[in-house]
């Protein structure tokens, strides 16, 4: 049985270590983790924790309206491609609908648009470069 909940910012660090920051010296604790405003999704197979999700209260100035970013999206590997991110990015959206928020943004490495694409997101802007993960584009959904 595969379900999502809302967990705890520090049950998402070791996914992400493992998934985003495995030999990469970038911190796995984001800035405003534990803000009031963040909530992090967890996707549960069996009762085990398998994907992480963040959403940050973050205004980008190329878009309108209240907005959240998605961070540190991270599925352990072996579970990739079974669904558990798209069942995140679902449960997101419903959350964000309900505080009234106009759109969902995030920065998403390239190996990644296809995902989100899928998702509703468009890309927007040129492709960018963070150091030591690779290139980027931003990423951007009007709910």
């Amino acid at each position: 049985m595969i379900e999502v909940k809302k967990i705890s910012a520090l049950d998402t660090y070791p996914i992400r270590l493992e998934v985003l920051r495995k030999n990469i010296p970038l911190p796995y604790q984001f800035n405003g983790d534990l803000d009031p405003d963040t909530f992090h999704l967890g996707v549960f197979k069996n009762n085990w924790l398998i994907a992480v999700s963040s959403y940050m209260k973050a205004e980008n100035s190329n878009f309108k309206g209240s907005q959240y970013q998605l961070r540190g999206m991270a599925t352990l590997s072996k579970y990739q491609g079974i669904g558990a991110g798209k069942l995140m990015m679902e449960k997101a959206v419903a959350i964000l609908k309900e505080f009234s928020i106009n759109c969902l943004w995030c920065n998403a490495r390239v190996v990644a648009v296809p995902f989100y694409e899928k998702q509703g997101l468009k890309t927007f802007g040129d492709k960018f470069n963070i150091q030591y993960v690779g290139d980027h584009y931003v990423m951007y959904k009007y709910l």
